[in-house]
């Protein structure tokens, strides 16, 4: 706030040299406009839940230790963290069969970060996702540029669940993404035809099962051939696996992915 007032202070000051009385009154509707936004809507730590200070912060410096980044080596399949640089695949992309080609995540998926994931899903915490975006752009951005992708895919929710949220955190992710990456973003190609059982309980094969069929995907528009596909979340790959099928069917040569988080192997 206080830092609101002396700008404010500043550019009036400077205006009023110039006798600009329009520019001094767009300057004070601006910044009052901003002081309210940030006395009624303080922006809140994706960690702890606290408000953030200092002011233009997206996080507490406090809790960025909190947070498990992904630390190489890792799987070169999925990504998942592996015990050293001798083992070129985790446990679970040695099991099962991935026809994407390979992906990058930012966080592990702890306790920490469930929570905070939590709070984005079910209680519309979006502004969460500010932090994670400009996180993934700052430490991944120029090995996601490397995949060449024509476009970001978000990964689609159902149509119901998408209502009783009011949003689907993988495509504003992606839309937060997309200006900083240079990369469009379609929302047309991938569609989400069923709504699943919970995939809690399931392990991989019954996961993937459970997927068959919930995804559709139309053909590809002429010049999109390399797809980076958008999520949250990457656990089993169960998800990822089914989107990449049907977008190949569609006629995708190369599907990538990235995520906020993903599990342990």
């Amino acid at each position: 706030m206080t830092e609101i007032l002396k700008k404010l202070s500043e550019e009036t000051t400077a205006d009023a040299g110039t006798k600009h009385p329009v520019n001094m009154l767009t300057n004070i509707i601006r910044y009052s406009s901003e002081l309210m936004t940030d006395i009624l809507f303080p922006r809140r730590c994706p960690v702890c839940g606290d408000i953030v200070l200092p002011k233009g912060s997206l996080i507490c410096p406090g809790c960025m230790a909190k947070l498990s980044w992904v630390r190489r080596p890792v799987c070169k399949k999925c990504g998942k963290e592996v015990a050293d640089g001798t083992i070129e695949y985790c446990y679970d992309c040695t099991r099962h069969k991935r026809t994407f080609d390979y992906g990058l995540s930012l966080i592990n998926y702890d306790d920490t970060a469930s929570r905070s994931m939590a709070r984005i899903k079910y209680n519309n915490r979006r502004e969460y996702l500010d932090f994670y975006s400009e996180a993934m752009v700052r430490k991944m951005g120029k090995r996601i540029q490397s995949m060449n992708g024509d476009v970001l895919v978000p990964v689609p929710v159902h149509p119901s669940r998408r209502r009783e949220r009011g949003f689907n955190q993988a495509e504003e992710l992606a839309v937060r993404l997309s200006g900083p990456l240079g990369i469009p973003v379609n929302t047309a190609i991938l569609k989400r035809e069923r709504k699943t059982a919970p995939q809690k309980s399931l392990d991989s094969s019954g996961r993937l099962k459970n997927l068959e069929q919930a995804f559709s995907a139309s053909a590809l528009p002429p010049g999109i051939k390399n797809i980076i596909l958008v999520d949250d979340i990457y656990t089993t790959g169960s998800t990822v696996e089914a989107c990449t099928r049907v977008l190949r069917k569609a006629g995708a040569e190369n599907v990538y992915f990235v995520t906020i988080f993903i599990g342990h192997g």
